[in-house]
């Protein structure tokens, strides 16, 4: 059996295998908030699944990747960004408990209007639009080369099976399917670093020495990571919706547990980047490592990522259906629901047939939602409509800026990678904070 065959038994395999346990639900309740019989996800079911929904292939992909580049400073780079569940659990906890807010788009509604919900809702419906492709091509590329049929194929019967038991559940499959997707991702993991720390040159103390704490080796996007912590998880409707439908207090601690959790999974898979760097590789991290080790440790890899995808196109789905039937169609149905899942699937698929290059040139980065920054930090405080949209739309003009490369260099105080990005990120949220506190500023005169 080659490994292109063993790695189609493990996705047809895992896929039937969800599509079988998955619960068939009929309520709304159970459909969009994942509740059976009044009761919510407990801490530990509700920690696994934000974990696991945040650990797609393409973010393991990167850790890998920055772990060669970088060293263990890169790494932990990435894994920053995990200081967004702390800062969604801290602000959701306040919306839900002194705000007395539903959801995002209740507060978002309540305080701005039907204009800043249209906005907003178009930013995270293009976010979960391309949550589809960027990860389904991930899938492909272990499959065949790009534009292959063989390529094509499979990104094809993956999306549509996990469709397939996406459909039966909504966000009640994408939460049970989420709890063995998240042990099975630990096993992997465990598997993984017992091989690389059982040859004998590579220690942790090879590890802890691989990387230079300067911006030449990662420092700029460590912190920028950071600063982006601060509104990139408010248009992630993944994570966000996972924040109302517990009890505000086991919410509270499920986002901490899973911020730290998270953290340690994303440091521990860039340690699969630093071997790499290590043994001198080059190339696509996880790849050549698994190359390296065997066809066992390639298709160890290989299964990581198709997990790691699945969990995060099926929580795609689910969050885009609540998105368009609960949040603009202030409708229940959950055939609708259903419906707006396989359109998604659809559209989500196009651009794989496409220059999806050009696409990504579109895509809605961390950058381009800083302006969310002042909204959700100064959640309580009385701000008139303006406020939004001036600060809203600055972080949008800073993320197109980054984008095309027309940020002026003497704005930019560090040297090395990413440096750039860090300073477009810092410039960018002062100034939306000015702007969002301007018209607070003029109405108080």
């Amino acid at each position: 059996m080659n490994i292109i065959t063993l790695q189609w038994s493990l996705v047809i395999g895992s896929s039937l295998l969800l599509f079988l346990f998955s619960p068939f639900v009929k309520t709304s309740n159970a459909f969009y908030k994942a509740t059976s019989k009044l009761k919510s996800p407990t801490t530990f079911v509700l920690t696994g699944s934000l974990v696991i929904s945040w650990i797609f292939s393409k973010s393991i992909t990167n850790a890998a990747n920055l772990g060669l580049a970088y060293g263990i400073v890169g790494g932990l780079a990435y894994a920053a960004y995990y200081l967004s569940f702390v800062v969604a659990g801290v602000v959701i906890y306040y919306l839900r408990t002194k705000g007395g807010f539903t959801s995002i788009h209740h507060f978002i509604y309540s305080k701005y209007g039907q204009k800043a919900i249209n906005l907003f809702s178009i930013l995270i419906a293009f976010r979960l639009f391309n949550e589809v492709w960027s990860n389904t091509m991930v899938i492909g590329s272990y499959f065949g080369d790009v534009n292959s049929n063989s390529y094509y194929i499979a990104i094809v019967v993956f999306t549509i099976l996990t469709l397939a038991y996406s459909l039966k559940g909504g966000l009640s499959s994408s939460i049970f399917t989420d709890i063995i997707q998240m042990g099975l991702f630990s096993v992997l993991l465990g598997i993984i670093l017992w091989q690389l720390f059982s040859i004998t040159e590579f220690t942790t103390q090879t590890v802890l020495n691989s990387g230079d704490w300067s911006f030449n080796m990662g420092l700029n996007l460590l912190f920028a990571a950071v600063l982006q912590s601060f509104s990139y998880p408010f248009h992630d409707p993944v994570l966000t919706d996972r924040g109302f439908i517990s009890k505000p207090k086991t919410t509270l601690k499920s986002f901490i547990a899973a911020g730290i959790v998270g953290f340690i999974c994303i440091a521990l898979f860039s340690v699969v980047g630093i071997y790499a760097k290590h043994m001198g590789l080059q190339g696509q991290a996880a790849v050549q490592v698994g190359k390296t080790l065997g066809v066992g440790l390639l298709v160890v890899i290989n299964f990581i990522m198709i997990t790691s995808a699945s969990s995060t196109l099926d929580s795609t789905f689910s969050s885009f259906s609540k998105l368009i039937v609960i949040d603009l169609k202030k409708s229940k149905s959950v055939s609708l629901g259903r419906l707006v899942m396989i359109l998604l699937a659809i559209l989500g698929t196009i651009p794989i047939f496409l220059n999806a290059e050009v696409l990504t040139a579109t895509t809605i980065s961390g950058t381009m939602v800083i302006g969310l920054t002042p909204i959700f930090m100064f959640w309580h405080i009385k701000a008139p409509k303006l406020s939004f949209f001036l600060s809203l739309t600055s972080g949008l003009l800073f993320g197109f800026l980054l984008l095309f490369n027309l940020f002026p260099t003497f704005l930019i105080l560090t040297q090395g990678p990413y440096a750039d990005l860090l300073w477009v990120n810092v410039w960018g949220i002062l100034l939306c904070t000015i702007l969002y506190w301007t018209p607070i500023w003029m109405h108080k005169k």
